[in-house]
C-alpha cells in the first residue's frame, strides 16, 4: 500500500487555500491546514479529514510553533497566506498596509517555507506558491501588493536555484482575477466596493486554482512546473480586463 502524501496549505480558512485543501483531501492527501480563523479551519479539517492548526505567518513564533508540528516527510508545501491592502496611490500610501502586505507575502513565504525546508527534503516534496501576475505586471494604486509579489516571485525563483540539485520542486503559481474575499479584505470590508471589481465578467473561482495546484502537484515525479499563469478569458493583464463584452 502506497504511502499517504502529506500536505500544507497556509491561508486555508478560505478562497483559493480552502479550495486547495478540499481538492487535495479528494485526491487523497493528508491535508493539514494554517491560518488565523482557527474555527474555519476547524470545519474545513472535518470536512476534509484532515488535520487544522491556528497559523499566523507574519507572526515568526506562530510559525515556529506551527511547523514544528509537521511530520518529518512533507510531499507538498503551498504558500496561500497573503493578500492586498488599500489601492492608494503611492503619494498617499499607508505604511501599516505596506508592512503588513510584506510581512504575508515575502517573509511569511519565507520563514514558512525556510522551517519546513528539512521536511520538504526528507519527504522528496513539492513547493507550491500562489504569487499573482501582480508579480509580473503592475497597475495604478497598486505598488504595494505588486512589489510585494514581484519579491515573492524572486523569493520562487531563488528557491528554485539553490534547490537544484536535490528533488524538492518548485512552482510559481500566478493567478489573475479570482473571485473570493480578497478585495473585500483590500478593500477593508467594504462589501460593495469589491463586488465592483468583479462586474461585467466572469473571474476565475477559488476551485479553478486548487485545481490548477492539483495537476502541477500531480505531474510525475521529473517534471517541473516551472510557472503557471492563469488569468480569465476577459483578463489580458492586471489593468486591461473586458467588462460588458459576454466573457
Amino acid at each position: 500500500m502506497a504511502e499517504q502524501k502529506i500536505a500544507v496549505v497556509t491561508g486555508a480558512s478560505s478562497g483559493i487555500g480552502a479550495a486547495t485543501a478540499r481538492a487535495l483531501a479528494a485526491a487523497g492527501y493528508r491535508v493539514i491546514v494554517g491560518a488565523r480563523r482557527i474555527e474555519r479551519l476547524e470545519a474545513l479539517a472535518a470536512e476534509t479529514g484532515g488535520e487544522a492548526r491556528t497559523l499566523d505567518v507574519g507572526d515568526p513564533a506562530s510559525v515556529t510553533a506551527f511547523c514544528a508540528a509537521v511530520p518529518p516527510a512533507l510531499h507538498l508545501l503551498v504558500n496561500n497566506a497573503g493578500g492586498a491592502l488599500g489601492l492608494e496611490p503611492i503619494a498617499e500610501a499607508r505604511d501599516e498596509d505596506w508592512e503588513t502586505m510584506y510581512r504575508t507575502n515575502v517573509l511569511g513565504l519565507m520563514r514558512v517555507t525556510r522551517a519546513l525546508l528539512p521536511n520538504l527534503l526528507e519527504g522528496r516534496g513539492h513547493i507550491v506558491n500562489i504569487t499573482s501576475i501582480a508579480g509580473r505586471d503592475v497597475y495604478s494604486g497598486g505598488a504595494g501588493y505588486t512589489a510585494a509579489k514581484h519579491a515573492a516571485r524572486a523569493v520562487t525563483e531563488t528557491l528554485r536555484i539553490e534547490l537544484n540539485g536535490t528533488p524538492v520542486r518548485v512552482t510559481d503559481l500566478a493567478p489573475g482575477m479570482v473571485e473570493t474575499e480578497f478585495s473585500e479584505v483590500r478593500f477593508h470590508g467594504d462589501a460593495e466596493r469589491a463586488k465592483g471589481v468583479y462586474e461585467g465578467l466572469t473571474p476565475l473561482t477559488a476551485e479553478d486554482i486548487a485545481d490548477c495546484v492539483l495537476w502541477v502537484a500531480t505531474r510525475p515525479w521529473h517534471v517541473n512546473i516551472d510557472e503557471l499563469v492563469v488569468k480569465p478569458v476577459a483578463q489580458a493583464g492586471p489593468g486591461k480586463v473586458a467588462r460588458n463584452a459576454g466573457l
